[in-house]
């Protein structure tokens, strides 16, 4: 179902990409390959665009990571990519990942130490149940763009804007088993 919804959007995969073979390295490769290829640039500039307008109103910092696969708890996963994100070194720890692997179909939100002491332990719950019913349907991009808004309204609850609030973390979505740390 995943590929017949690539090819309805115009995804061309590689060569080889579809039955990857040969060394781990050559595989981990081309799987980060796919993922950087789920979304297309007016869709990444879309969901980058969710994350600047809702990051307006709250001093709380969103990222969205996507992978293809997640061999463990994707709540573990994210975990791990959070922190390879650095995204605990926020002032304030009101950082919120979003973690996709669209190729096991897995997803989970995790947020960090400031603001999972000011919510219930339910918080994201509704948010991840929007995500799943888009994604259920297609709907990837809106889907995406839809739980930044609705996460950035959450953190700009507890978290609002603040005169001097800085950026500390990248709009960008990040790609693969190796998240970059770019801003």
């Amino acid at each position: 179902m995943l590929k017949s919804s690539l090819r309805k959007r115009g995804f061309k995969p590689r060569a080889g990409a579809e039955n990857a073979r040969g060394s781990s390295r050559g595989n981990e490769t081309r799987l980060a390959m796919f993922s950087k290829e789920f979304f297309t640039k007016a869709q990444k500039e879309a969901i980058k665009a969710a994350i600047e307008a809702a990051e307006l109103n709250t001093s709380g910092e969103i990222r969205v990571h996507v992978d293809n696969k997640c061999a463990i708890n994707p709540k573990e996963k994210a975990v791990q990519v959070f922190e390879k994100l650095k995204m605990h070194k926020t002032e304030l720890r009101n950082g919120v990942l979003i973690y996709l692997a669209v190729k096991d179909k897995k997803l989970a939100i995790v947020g960090d130490q400031g603001i999972d002491a000011a919510v219930n332990d339910d918080f994201w719950d509704q948010i991840k149940n929007n995500l799943v019913e888009n994604f259920k349907n297609g709907r990837y991009t809106e889907g995406l763009v839809e739980g930044i808004h609705a996460s950035g309204e959450q953190l700009k609850a507890h978290f609002p804007y603040q005169e001097d609030d800085v950026n500390e973390l990248s709009n960008e979505i990040s790609f693969g088993d190796e998240p970059e740390e770019s801003k």
